[in-house]
């Protein structure tokens, strides 16, 4: 199974929708993919595929089988969109931290153990997802805390997208030690997959900045602003996106899309899984594309 988190120290560098893309360009090649997103912030990755409808309600959700107080079966809080199963988003993440170290409390008072930071791996052993799944995503916040640990626990590896500026050379630099903190934190190896720069110009400065990054870097996506706004506006992945909202279709967006692709191949590839059904990349019109 290829496991990892997207994640950055910088926000706004395009991680939720490294996510979600990565995502449907793994199903697309006919392998079945399960994204886990941890963000309690309402510009998330439910609310970009438009599955966030829930979230205030009373309803059974993640945080509750994190906290060993499901009202139902984990298989029943995955949505499917796009041909990846994804569990929504619910408001109770962002009191994760008080839940779970209220439980870990009530554990302890009763002689137990309760890992606050491997709650979510033993939520999806539980439901067999190694066995159901053949890629888990996690997409936690930025900033560290529970949301983050517990998706690293689950995961073991990174996805980095970096912004090449100032900000991201700064969070890029910081890369190691917080790899090696988190290792420390956790108990467990952890390990990065890739980098991907996202926004790419290619001025001097940001060549520069790219040379020092020491992970692999598969692909450097390019400035795809428009691309991307359009994505939030329709709550779609760039594959549908391009494929049913474009008048015309952009050779660049097709590079783009194409990138995505490949990419998915350099992570499967890294985990030794080979997609049974593979496009050529960027091709929308691809049999096996989800529609």
């Amino acid at each position: 199974m290829l496991a990892y988190s997207t994640y950055s120290e910088a926000g706004g560098v395009g991680k939720t929708t490294t996510a979600a893309n990565l995502a449907v360009a793994h199903a697309r090649a006919g392998l079945d993919p399960l994204v886990v997103p941890l963000d309690p912030q309402d510009g998330n990755l439910s609310r970009l595929f438009d599955i966030d409808e829930q979230r205030t309600e009373p309803v059974d959700n993640l945080v509750r089988h994190m906290i060993r107080r499901p009202k139902g079966d984990f298989g029943d809080l995955v949505r499917t969109v796009e041909g990846v199963d994804i569990i929504p988003e619910h408001n109770m993440l962002s009191d994760l931290t008080e839940y779970l170290q209220r439980e870990k409390d009530q554990a302890e008072a009763m002689g137990e153990a309760f890992g606050m930071h491997a709650q979510l791996l033993r939520v999806l052993r539980d439901a067999g997802v190694p066995d159901k799944y053949d890629v888990l995503i996690c997409d936690p916040p930025a900033s560290e805390g529970p949301h983050l640990y517990n998706a690293i626990h689950a995961t073991r590896s990174l996805v980095i997208p970096v912004e090449p500026s100032a900000k991201g050379r700064a969070a890029v630099r910081g890369l190691e030690s917080l790899v090696t903190g988190l290792q420390e934190q956790l108990n467990v190896a952890v390990g990065v997959l890739a980098a991907i720069p996202i926004g790419v110009k290619n001025t001097r400065d940001q060549r520069t900045i790219l040379d020092e990054i020491e992970y692999s870097i598969p692909e450097i996506i390019g400035e795809r602003t428009s691309l991307m706004e359009g994505c939030w506006m329709q709550q779609c992945s760039a594959f549908r996106y391009v494929r049913e909202f474009r008048d015309r279709r952009r050779d660049y967006e097709l590079d783009t899309l194409a990138q995505f692709d490949r990419i998915a191949r350099h992570l499967e590839q890294e985990a030794g899984i080979e997609a049974p059904n593979s496009p050529e990349p960027g091709d929308l019109d691809h049999e096996g594309m989800i529609v």
